[in-house]
């Protein structure tokens, strides 16, 4: 059973974690600076980053903490982010696209993507690439890419991703959790075929109680737990994504989620990834997608 006590000391290493004022991504940043990591809290709300901030300092760890203010939703502003942090930076250990939305009304990003779609894939993507020069510079680098169990059921409808034809929140955000594992799949075959060293990983968190799930109406989420059954805390949700952002064990190209009942509870174990997720044809036309509407191109 591997939780945060099996973390090594993380002192020198520098962690890049996108929506980590709340939730997984709060927990995962929490135990890498009490690793003794230096993580840059990037998040949407700057004020509820420096909140975040605070309440880590409060634990007084061995890491440090900064934050900066970062909108996936808009291209404009991940390329500000991302020139500050170059401009400060000199590494980038791991890079850990956690933030995502779920289920929102409809509506769209800065850019006219489907929100979650956009955010979720589109505006990592980016962050991805712009950050990408750091992550090859800087030895035994990682970028982990969190999904979610809702990838089984995703399908990518490459005529409806600025919802063209309409929208179904449910469909929508397991498109963009399938478009995160089809991303770190292929971001891994590219890499190795550049002959670079990074490596690209997915982990998934299971069912956790979350600010995710803010959009969801009391019905729809006690629907949900009926459904997936009891929901993590927090902490246990981001034992994935700190797996696969640390763990000597973790191979690259692979999906990390929790061990049991499905994959909605337990600890960190490799999840094998349906073929819908491997499907290489779906994968480069996915990325010439990305690499078109954001005119970014990194590898």
């Amino acid at each position: 059973m591997w939780t945060n006590k099996n973390i090594n000391n993380q002192s020198g290493r520098t962690f890049l974690v996108t929506g980590a004022n709340s939730g997984i991504g709060y927990e995962t940043t929490k135990a890498l600076y009490e690793a003794g990591a230096h993580i840059i809290m990037v998040c949407r709300d700057f004020d509820r980053a420096e909140e975040a901030k605070e309440k880590l300092l409060s634990v007084n760890a061995a890491g440090s903490l900064e934050t900066a203010q970062l909108n996936l939703s808009n291209l404009s502003a991940i390329k500000e982010c991302t020139d500050q942090i170059i401009k400060k930076h000199r590494k980038i250990d791991v890079l850990i696209n956690n933030a995502g939305v779920m289920l929102p009304p409809a509506s769209k990003t800065d850019d006219g993507f489907e929100l979650q779609f956009g955010t979720n894939f589109i505006g990592h993507y980016a962050l991805t690439g712009y950050l990408y020069p750091l992550l090859k510079q800087t030895a035994g680098s990682r970028i982990v890419t969190v999904s979610s169990m809702a990838y089984l059921h995703g399908k990518i409808d490459f005529d409806n991703l600025r919802s063209e034809r309409d929208y179904d929140p449910m469909r929508e955000y397991a498109q963009s959790k399938l478009a995160n594992i089809l991303f770190t799949v292929e971001l891994q075959r590219r890499i190795e075929a550049e002959g670079d060293t990074v490596v690209s990983i997915a982990a998934q968190p299971g069912a956790n109680k979350t600010e995710l799930t803010r959009h969801m109406s009391d019905v729809d989420y006690q629907a949900a737990v009926k459904r997936v059954g009891e929901l993590m805390e927090p902490w246990q949700g981001a034992l994935p994504s700190l797996y696969a952002a640390v763990s000597d064990d973790a191979v690259p190209g692979k999906l990390y989620g929790p061990d049991q009942d499905g994959g909605y509870r337990g600890y960190p174990a490799e999840s094998p990834i349906i073929p819908s997720g491997l499907d290489a044809t779906v994968a480069k036309q996915l990325w010439d997608y990305a690499e078109e509407v954001t005119g970014i191109k990194f590898l």
